[in-house]
């Protein structure tokens, strides 16, 4: 603990948006507890003396952290200091945070750099003119009302300890923190919308800029293995420009299931010939749309086979202890032959989402909206504010093939607060992006969708045979109701059989006594929803146990309970609407 020079997780946290200058303030900050809330009156950010150390990107309430205090916390405080040069203070300097629970306040060398609201998203700060030329001060006080259902928090306990669908808090800082270094005129963010046709495919890059971009040119070159593709050129006069690259419609090269194809893309922002600014990222060249219940990526049908992933670590909690276990639980997932995983009820870091679009693994977003009201008249604009940077943040990774703004929400259809906030979710998601599905509210009532999906945790393969008969109106579980539905189908949470040998924790009804029963409970269901000509995908409960819920298919420490080979038989047969 007492090692600065143990600092984890260094890689870049944004792989599709990287400079070259910057640098990972990852590792030992002094911190404090605020548990009364009253660090800003009593002004800690300018004369704080804090006594303890935590290891940041991890939440206070993680082993990895070295704190390990998991009772409730109001408000946290950190503090460390960084050396800055003469030549480092003469461009822009911005502060970023991957994401800090709930609401920051940060602070340098004691004057106020912003704030920002929404625990699951990433914020940067201007910083240039509060920082000098040799030792400065960062601090960050994060307050976070745990037991407040109207702060977005997924599957955090709102009682002191974990239990049933809820588990251990998370506050403060649980992603990368990093200084950037860029010119006065920098690209601000891309937007990168991929078209596959039949002969030419193309992307559109759509770019901001910050600064005086009169007078700038704006370049995009696509390189596929190292080797040039494609380019283009357009004016930033009017600080925003569009360009549109042309691509051979190569099927060897588009982004599919199990095939991660990606295209490097050189950003380059030029005055009078000179490079100003430069952004590695990339893309890949997919669409997603539907032909009657099919789902097509790129004009093929694919059938979603899908887990349920809640992104929970042993020790780090929200946070992966390795960048290498953030591509592990893919890798496991793909070795039970899945090819895909809803994030569930958490928005997960970029390099999971950089990792799933390298290894072409497909991925649900979704928001943490459990416990939220959505009836009640403030939540709108809570809601809207943090799921429209969730939407900005993670539009251009391929992998992500669909978006659920709320989960298990029930209610009349097309009446009431409820399905207002239902309709409006949707409708400002295909506002942003058209480019995908939406399910208004997984497992929940519909009131505005894409997909009609459900969830069914019935144990019984001969129940479940029996009502997912090819042919048979759809039964809503949940509602009790057959519906006769025109829109893709997609049982988006099934199975959770538990297996818990110790005896301890629980899964959804009676667990099984035996190995084999276990296999042979999950082939009858699984295979069920396969036989279904009408169903585009499905999604088992769950990737890994989860604390004190024991349903996964790896126990909580990432071992696999039984051969993942049996369950990728059973997984990839082919489904009836592939036929």
């Amino acid at each position: 603990m007492s090692d600065e020079r143990y600092m984890p997780r260094m890689e870049h946290p944004q792989p599709q948006f990287e400079r070259k200058n910057w640098m990972n303030l990852n590792g030992e900050w002094d911190f404090e507890f605020d548990l009364n809330k009253s660090g800003r009156d009593r002004k800690l950010y300018e004369n704080g003396h804090f006594i303890l150390k935590i290891i940041v990107p991890f939440c206070p309430q993680s082993r990895l952290s070295g704190m390990g205090y998991t009772d409730f916390i109001n408000s946290v405080w950190y503090s460390r200091t960084v050396n800055i040069t003469k030549e480092q203070l003469k461009g822009r300097i911005l502060l970023h945070f991957g994401a800090v629970d709930y609401e920051s306040f940060v602070y340098v060398n004691g004057e106020l750099a912003g704030t920002h609201k929404g625990g699951y998203t990433s914020f940067e700060f201007d910083v240039t003119k509060l920082l000098r030329e040799g030792e400065n001060s960062i601090c960050l006080c994060a307050e976070d009302n745990e037991r407040d259902t109207a702060v977005p928090s997924g599957k955090q306990s709102y009682t002191l300890k974990s239990q049933g669908c809820f588990y251990t808090r998370t506050t403060g800082i649980w992603q990368t923190v990093w200084l950037e270094w860029t010119n006065q005129v920098r690209v601000r963010s891309v937007k990168i919308t991929p078209n596959v046709f039949d002969f030419e495919s193309s992307v559109l890059i759509e770019a901001e800029f910050d600064g005086d971009a009169r007078g700038c040119t704006f370049m995009a070159e696509a390189l596929f293995d190292g080797e040039y593709e494609s380019e283009g050129i357009a004016a930033a006069d009017s600080g925003r420009s569009a360009i549109n690259l042309l691509l051979e419609a190569d099927e060897s090269k588009f982004w599919s299931p199990g095939h991660g194809n990606l295209y490097d893309l050189k950003l380059t922002l030029e005055k009078d010939g000179v490079p100003i600014d430069c952004v590695n990222s990339y893309f890949g060249l997919r669409t997603i749309s539907f032909n009657g219940k099919k789902c097509l990526i790129n004009g093929k049908s694919v059938f979603q086979r899908l887990v349920l992933d809640q992104g929970f670590y042993p020790d780090g909690v929200y946070t992966a202890p390795t960048d290498e276990e953030l591509k592990g639980d893919i890798l496991r997932s793909m070795a039970l032959g899945f090819n895909g995983a809803r994030l569930h009820q958490k928005v997960f870091e970029q390099r999971f989402l950089y990792w799933a679009d390298r290894l072409g693994y497909l991925c649900w977003g979704e928001f943490p909206s459990w416990g939220i009201d959505p009836k009640d008249a403030a939540t709108p604009a809570i809601f809207l504010d943090e799921w429209l940077q969730v939407l900005r943040r993670d539009y251009n990774a391929p992998c992500i093939v669909g978006w659920c703004p709320w989960n298990e929400t029930w209610g009349e259809n097309n009446s009431g607060a409820r399905d207002a906030t239902m309709r409006l979710s949707y409708l400002v998601t295909k506002a942003f992006d058209p480019t995908r599905p939406c399910i208004d509210a997984s497992g929940g009532t519909h009131a505005l969708t894409d997909i009609f999906d459900a969830h069914d945790y019935t144990q019984d393969p001969a129940v479940y045979a029996e009502r997912y008969a090819p042919g048979k109106p759809f039964y809503d579980h949940l509602s009790r109701k057959e519906r006769d539905v025109s829109l893709p189908v997609f049982i988006s949470e099934y199975g959770g059989i538990g297996w818990n040998p110790d005896g301890e924790g629980w899964g959804y009804g009676d667990g099984p006594k035996t190995e084999e029963e276990f296999i042979a409970r999950y082939r009858g269901l699984t295979d069920a929803l396969l036989n279904n000509p009408d169903h585009m995908g499905f999604c088992y409960t769950q990737l890994t146990d989860v604390e004190q819920e024991r349903n996964g298919l790896y126990y909580y420490d990432r071992r696999p309970k039984f051969d993942p080979a049996i369950f990728k038989e059973i997984n990839t047969r082919k489904a009836a609407i592939e036929e």
